[in-house]
């Protein structure tokens, strides 16, 4: 494959701590119950208002006040209680210097996806960095790919078919699996994140990876 794309939260970082202070907040400032923190576990990964809804029992109205709430805090401190996993710096510039298109396909805001790139000096080993939109115009993993696809496919002179064709996603969730799948692009999971390994081969993931060593591996294996 020639293009591949990362997902964000529980690939390249762990944000557990940035997501469950946001969303803590975001609670308190409603006047809601805290539930335990290892519940707010299941909030990496999707898109926070269906996150809401389905794990907390908000109304629509609620949990668009929650993510204004959330985004308070993590727009300022959350974001940045956040930490690249061990060895995912050393397995990326790697895969760069084997010549590979990268990018990040992340249902984050893309505001604060590049802020925490930049953050942890992890911005220079992507071509392309592509998130969700603040007005929720694009949302959900399969939105986000496509605007990627396009961006990708704009830039290399190319048809968004042939970006499709040499692309993987890369990702520890089932949503990473399932929203490439809906744009065509076969998907990887990792391990070291928050998603099973039962999870994402159901969710249709060729190959599942144990760390970011064994991901370098397979794209630049050793002569």
């Amino acid at each position: 494959m020639t293009y591949l794309f990362f997902d964000l939260d529980g690939t390249l970082t762990d944000p557990f701590e940035g997501i469950a202070n946001s969303i803590e907040h975001a609670l308190r400032r409603m006047g809601k119950p805290l539930p335990e923190r290892d519940f707010l576990r299941r909030f990496i990964g999707p898109p926070l208002i269906p996150s809401f809804r389905e794990f907390l029992g908000m109304t629509a109205e609620e949990a668009d006040a929650a993510l204004a709430y959330y985004r308070e805090y993590f727009s300022t401190r959350g974001l940045f209680e956040n930490e690249p996993y061990p060895g995912i710096a050393e397995a990326l510039q790697r895969i760069r210097a084997a010549s590979y298109v990268t990018a990040v396909a992340t249902s984050k805001p893309e505001a604060f996806s590049r802020r925490i790139l930049a953050h942890f000096g992890l911005a220079g080993d992507f071509d392309e960095i592509c998130g969700a939109s603040l007005d929720q115009s694009r949302t959900t993993k399969a939105e986000v790919i496509r605007a990627l696809v396009d961006r990708l496919a704009e830039r290399d002179g190319v048809s968004p078919e042939e970006i499709r064709r040499h692309a993987v996603m890369i990702g520890d969730r089932m949503h990473d699996a399932e929203g490439a799948a809906l744009c065509g692009i076969p998907a990887l999971g990792v391990l070291w994140g928050y998603g099973s390994r039962e999870e994402l081969c159901e969710a249709g993931c060729r190959t599942v990876f144990e760390t970011p060593e064994d991901l370098a591996a397979h794209f630049c294996p050793k002569s």
